[in-house]
C-alpha cells in the first residue's frame, strides 16, 4: 500500500511539474504560424517597404511589419536587409517593438506595454510622459 502510495505521489509530482505552462518570453515564432499575441521575436528577410511599414519573409511565410506613423519617426529599412523584430501581432499584421539589424543596431520602435507614442496623434504627443523618443536614438 505505501508503495503504491509513493508511486501515485512521484506520478502526479512529475505530471505536473509536465503541464505547468510556461508563458514564453520573446519566442521566435514562423511567421505561418503567428496568432494575436505580444512579446513575439520574428526573423527574416525584407522584401518590400512602404514608407515606415516593411514585408518580412521568414521562409514560412510573409507579413507586414508597421512601425508608427512617418509624422513621429522615419523608419529606413531596406529591401533584402535581415532583421529580427519584437513586437505582437495585431489585425493582420505585426506591430514592432524593437528591430535589430544584422549588425546588431537595435531600433527602439515603442514600449511593448501601454499605448504608442503617437497614440492621440500630433497634438497630443507633447502632452505624454515616458515614451519612447523618435527614432533618432539607436543601441547595440
Amino acid at each position: 500500500m505505501k508503495l503504491h502510495l509513493k508511486l501515485a505521489t512521484a506520478l502526479t509530482l512529475v505530471l505536473t511539474s509536465l503541464i505547468t505552462p510556461v508563458k514564453p518570453s520573446f519566442a521566435q515564432v514562423p511567421i505561418r504560424e503567428i496568432q494575436q499575441t505580444q512579446g513575439l521575436t520574428i526573423s527574416g528577410v525584407v522584401t518590400a517597404v512602404f514608407g515606415n511599414k516593411f514585408v518580412i519573409d521568414d521562409g514560412t511565410g510573409q507579413i507586414l511589419v508597421e512601425t508608427g506613423p512617418p509624422w513621429y519617426h522615419q523608419i529606413r529599412i531596406n529591401q533584402g536587409e535581415a532583421v529580427t523584430v519584437v513586437g505582437e501581432y495585431d489585425d493582420n499584421d505585426f506591430d514592432a517593438f524593437t528591430i535589430t539589424r544584422q549588425d546588431g543596431t537595435v531600433l527602439n520602435i515603442r514600449p511593448a506595454s501601454g499605448p504608442p507614442p503617437w497614440a492621440g496623434g500630433r497634438e497630443r504627443r507633447a502632452n505624454r510622459q515616458g515614451d519612447f523618443p523618435p527614432i533618432n536614438s539607436v543601441s547595440r
